[in-house]
């Protein structure tokens, strides 16, 4: 049978017609979202140093800083000290509580539970640690360190691992205290009921997320700072295997000198209606991947920066990041695989809680996608490891933004209840 020529060359020009087509929308696509102009080179003036900006991103900070990475500070100091009057003096009563929602949570459960125990001269017994579902417990020692905990605690409060046998539930009032609990709450609200029942079992509420500092002039209880800062620590295991991720992360990084940023971006809570509303200044409060995507480039870091994100599993919604990003991470291409059946693959989500929590505070640069305690705790954290460049999304009028006008408030502005205890 012959063939028409007529009839090749059409289909020929039809099939390049639509590889084109195919070609202009994906580049269309792309280049929105980053919205570069394209040859537009300029150096803006910032803080009395010439910072070169070329097509809408920032390229070099005059003196060889390149891009937008700052460096780590020093490593701050404990500022507090246990006077005598602080020592620990345990009576027969006994305090109970346990860890829940994340350590997020936990840092400021295992706070009040301390300051409870400490100014009522109760004994702290060691927490268990519950998931968002029914059943998921375990055990303190699966997570954080036993040992270093008794230890650290002992100059104030007596910690046991379990509740004597001779202690029936049914003689522990239970007991809500409001997170940041004082001495005079304790006092007037607590201490009564303890002396009534001789055991009480703490829950801790959150009336607020804001851990900024006191007024002026109010010091922060030491006791708090200790139990705050000093308290939990991974156990071994778990510490090892939040190194060898952070070490992975690094690897990836050899063009940026082994810095990557953490990103707290969860599709789950951006979905949910009340992630949508502004704040009190009429600003957003969540952003999507599409726009810390666009943040992140108009503030200068270029396609090859090393990006963890605290997203259990990908998600499709995710994909824009990854074209401008393609060195961006989740734990499951990450952690090692001789790992992933006890950390990933439990429905249990307590441990990969934790290693979004610890990587985000080891990370050079944090972005919190998400407002919330997370993103608080994670600030005081890395605070206290002298590494202050978080930044905090927003939408950045015109071609290209400088980093350190988006340092969260907590840092710029000193706020954060973690420059009480540290210095």
């Amino acid at each position: 049978m012959g063939v028409d020529l007529r009839q090749v060359v059409a289909g020929i020009l039809t099939i390049t017609m639509f590889v084109m087509l195919g070609q202009m929308l994906h580049r269309d696509y792309f280049d929105a979202v980053q919205e570069k102009v394209q040859g537009d080179a300029h150096d803006i003036e910032f803080q009395g140093s010439r910072v070169a900006v070329e097509d809408g991103l920032v390229r070099a900070f005059e003196g060889g800083n390149k891009g937008p990475w700052m460096e780590d500070s020093h490593e701050l100091k404990p500022c507090w000290s246990i006077s005598q009057s602080d020592e620990a003096v345990s009576s027969k009563g006994y305090v109970t509580f346990s860890l829940t929602n994340g350590p997020e949570y936990h840092v400021s459960q295992i706070t009040d539970a301390v300051m409870v125990a400490k100014h009522l001269g109760a004994t702290l017994v060691l927490p268990d640690i519950r998931g968002s579902k029914p059943g998921d417990e375990m055990n303190f020692e699966d997570i954080y360190d036993v040992d270093k905990l008794i230890k650290r605690l002992e100059s104030v409060v007596k910690v046991v691992r379990k509740l004597p046998s001779h202690v029936s539930l049914r003689d522990i009032a239970i007991v809500k205290v409001p997170t940041r609990v004082a001495e005079d709450y304790i006092k007037e609200h607590i201490d009564p009921i303890f002396k009534t029942k001789g055991n009480i079992r703490v829950t801790t509420y959150f009336p607020s997320v804001n851990l900024r500092k006191s007024s002026q002039g109010a010091e922060t209880d030491p006791v708090s700072c200790l139990a705050m800062f000093g308290s939990l620590e991974l156990q071994p295991a778990v510490n090892e295997l939040v190194e060898s991720m952070i070490q992975r992360l690094k690897t990836h990084s050899k063009k940026s000198g082994g810095r990557f940023i953490a990103i707290d971006l969860r599709v789950e809570i951006l979905e949910k209606k009340n992630c949508h509303e502004t704040g009190a200044v009429g600003s957003k409060t969540c952003y999507n991947a599409q726009e810390i995507a666009l943040f992140l480039r108009k503030l200068g870091f270029d396609s090859d920066t090393t990006i963890y994100l605290t997203q259990p599993r990908w998600e499709s919604s995710l994909n824009i990041l990854k074209d401008i990003f393609p060195k961006t991470y989740t734990k499951e291409s990450i952690m090692p695989s001789d790992k992933k059946s006890k950390y990933l693959e439990l429905e249990n989500s307590e441990y990969e809680n934790v290693i979004d929590f610890y990587i985000s505070s080891r990370s050079d640069v944090f972005v919190p996608a998400i407002p919330g305690l997370f993103y608080a705790n994670t600030v005081g954290k890395r605070i206290a490891l002298g590494k202050p460049q978080v930044l905090v999304p927003a939408e950045i009028s015109g071609t290209s933004g400088v980093p350190t006008n988006y340092i969260s408030p907590y840092i710029s502005k000193k706020n954060h209840l973690a420059y009480s205890c540290f210095c």
